[in-house]
């Protein structure tokens, strides 16, 4: 787990990442504060491979709350590249979230592929075909800020249920034009914003897609579906999976340690490409059972990494992995 691994011109140091977790500490309209610089710094003098900043908003009315960080204005820039320059500094590679809500958005403003509310929640507006390509525009720009910022990762979030899940999932999508339909057609959203972010993004970064693998409802996606949707964005030039699962609707699940794994493991021997597996992991050796049986290619440690930002660290006292203005209190054994 502590071994680097090359996607295409950059080398992740390690193979955790800590993946995308909305902190909700966003100034208005979506800027970074001095939360976002001690939180992501500690992790990346943690030793974090690979930090991939939280649900960034490719348009205002697509937060999952007021106080979500934002990448639709120009103005953002600098402030992410505060938070890049910070992690680089301490050898992490950084990588962003870039995200629409969708009808799980915080506000007035919901768009959906169809008029089927989130329970509980307001009924979202389903969005034109020319709303639907001024959508894609959106992650286009937003994909041009992130690599401004000078992130060497991207990732576009098609989990949890927001937008792009709710155009790959027939529960949340009953389009009967070329978005909606078959899994062809209900996937051409997310391959579109795949093309458009490829006309920003450089061919030598590596591009990330997350996907929730299963909707655990009956007639939602299943672990097949996910397979052949992850085939194609191979063949479209996506360069790593992030597996997550659920939040389309609530659902009964089976919670417990490494209860995703699965479902990458599934995507990485059927579509041959590197996979994030993510799900309640805490444990070094659950991790190091992943990564040397081939189940996955990194570790996601969410929870775990908000506890305790030192975990890499801890994992080994190695002087090759703790700042050395750490070492009077390396673990020794």
């Amino acid at each position: 787990m502590l071994t680097p691994f090359e996607l295409k011109s950059v080398t992740i140091p390690n193979r955790i990442v800590m993946p995308a977790m909305c902190q909700y500490s966003a100034a208005e309209d979506g800027y970074v504060t001095n939360w976002h610089r001690v939180h992501y710094g500690a992790r990346a003098v943690g030793g974090v491979g690979l930090i991939i900043l939280e649900a960034t908003a490719v348009e205002k009315r697509g937060r999952l709350s007021n106080h979500d960080l934002g990448i639709w204005d120009d103005g953002h820039i600098q402030g992410l590249r505060e938070l890049v320059q910070l992690g680089k500094e301490q050898g992490s590679v950084m990588g962003i979230q870039i995200a629409h809500g969708g009808r799980k958005s915080w506000g007035d403003e919901l768009v959906a592929p169809s008029a089927l509310a989130f329970p509980e929640s307001p009924t979202p507006h389903a969005l034109s075909i020319s709303e639907i390509k001024a959508v894609i525009e959106s992650w286009r720009q937003g994909a041009r800020r992130a690599h401004a910022a000078g992130f060497d990762v991207l990732q576009i979030h098609g989990a949890h249920g927001y937008l792009i899940h709710e155009f790959l999932s027939p529960l949340s999508n009953e389009r009967t034009d070329e978005y909606g339909g078959t899994l062809e057609n209900r996937m051409r959203f997310l391959l579109e914003i795949v093309e458009a972010v490829q006309e920003e993004w450089p061919e030598d970064k590596p591009l990330s897609v997350r996907l929730s693998a299963v909707d655990y409802v009956e007639g939602g996606l299943t672990i097949e579906d996910t397979v052949e949707i992850s085939k194609m964005l191979k063949r479209h030039g996506v360069d790593l999976m992030d597996i997550s699962s659920g939040a389309l609707l609530p659902a009964d699940m089976k919670l417990g340690p490494g209860y995703q794994v699965p479902f990458a493991e599934a995507v990485k021997k059927e579509v041959d490409i590197p996979t994030i597996a993510v799900g309640l992991i805490t444990q070094s050796e659950l991790v190091q059972e992943i990564i040397f049986n081939g189940r996955a290619d990194f570790v996601a440690l969410g929870r775990e990494l908000l506890r305790n930002p030192y975990w890499v660290l801890e994992a080994k006292a190695d002087q090759d992995i703790w700042p050395w203005q750490y070492h009077r209190a390396m673990l020794r054994s």
